[in-house]
């Protein structure tokens, strides 16, 4: 009941977000004796107001790259100007970004208004006054915008990536899962499966909790991964299913498992995980490169594109699917750039590379990382 799906517009739940957001939020602070310390997504900055208003330390919380953080304080302060021009975007600290490699709200600031003026403007307006500035990335995959960024008078600290302990350092005894999920997973039947496959001969496909695609993606994507004649878990929310073409999952039975959703960090730390396909979401890229899965690119919307970009030629770990003048990724695109990552010659320097940052994120989170 509520929320964003029941707002008027976009702009009038984020409005009415900030507002009731910092009322309640101030209420709650009130209330508690024992709070030295506020830790706050970056996309909430009245949360630091309220931290100053009381005395307490505030530590914003970059859920986003410090490359796709660059560029969003880059528009800022008017560094870039918007509509982009040119055939590069040139900043200091990033490689040489083609348009569409950056965020959405850049690309087409005008496709998602209320956002743009959320993550652009607001989130940039009183960060300087932060204690500290965290962020879920680490300093070999980003070290030059980091380092470029700890310059603009941020006191930036990259703690990613924020993966629970048994899968990185270890260091914590049954830290195995984030401590909560927005969905029901099917861990189970998805382990079980995976059981049966051999090492590393698996298609993992998730869009994450929020990108939807068209019908006709859909179809291609499906229609892509039964071509590729490989054996596929693929993550279909509920509110997507109706999508699928008919009697796809009883025409690919024997290669692949379609479900509603499955425990993400369990399935890429498997053995027979090979490849993620994945739409980017920094969370899932940041899962896949501490656990060393090589990643095929399907970037939807916001981030995803500036991600992609790093996935696949900052850590060379990765393959992006090439869309057409439509904006879709077509079948045979997929089938084949399945193929080179499970079985190419590219394929194999791709895992060497996975295997490399993997070794990089877990001296990141080891003790003295």
């Amino acid at each position: 009941e509520g929320g964003s799906a029941q707002a008027e517009s976009n702009q009038a739940y984020v409005d009415r977000f900030w507002k009731i957001g910092l009322q309640t939020f101030t209420e709650l602070v009130e209330r508690m004796n024992d709070v030295d310390c506020i830790v706050y997504d970056s996309f909430l900055p009245w949360a630091l107001d309220v931290a100053k208003k009381f005395g307490l330390t505030g530590a914003a919380f970059l859920t986003q790259s410090c490359a796709v953080a660059s560029i969003y304080h880059h528009v800022n302060k008017g560094l870039i100007k918007l509509p982009l021009t040119g055939d590069e975007v040139l900043l200091p600290g990033l490689p040489p970004l083609d348009p569409q490699d950056t965020p959405s709200f850049i690309n087409d600031p005008a496709s998602y208004p209320a956002f743009f003026d959320m993550i652009v403007t607001r989130q940039f307006y009183n960060i300087d006054k932060a204690d500290w500035i965290l962020c879920n990335t680490f300093y070999e995959l980003e070290k030059e915008v980091t380092e470029w960024l700890g310059k603009q008078h941020w006191l930036l600290r990259t703690i990613g990536p924020t993966l629970p302990s048994i899968y990185l350092d270890k260091q914590i005894e049954d830290d195995k899962e984030y401590g909560f999920s927005i969905f029901e997973t099917n861990i189970e039947s998805c382990m079980k499966w995976l059981n049966d496959r051999a090492n590393g001969s698996v298609v993992y496909v998730s869009f994450g909790s929020m990108a939807t695609l068209k019908m006709e993606q859909m179809e291609e994507l499906a229609w892509g991964l039964k071509a590729s004649d490989k054996y596929f878990l693929w993550v279909v929310r509920e509110s997507e299913q109706s999508k699928l073409p008919e009697n796809f999952s009883d025409e690919t039975s024997q290669k692949g498992l379609v479900v509603n959703w499955c425990p993400q960090l369990g399935v890429l730390a498997h053995e027979a995980t090979g490849c993620f396909l994945t739409h980017c979401g920094w969370n899932s890229t940041m899962e896949a490169l501490g656990l060393g899965v090589p990643m095929l690119a399907m970037p939807q919307w916001s981030d995803q594109s500036t991600n992609a970009k790093y996935i696949m030629d900052v850590g060379k770990m990765g393959l992006k699917v090439p869309a057409d003048e439509k904006g879709i990724v077509r079948r045979e695109a997929i089938a084949h750039c399945i193929n080179e990552i499970l079985e190419g010659e590219r394929g194999k320097e791709i895992k060497q590379n996975a295997d490399k940052w993997r070794n990089f994120a877990k001296e990141a989170v080891a003790k003295g990382g």
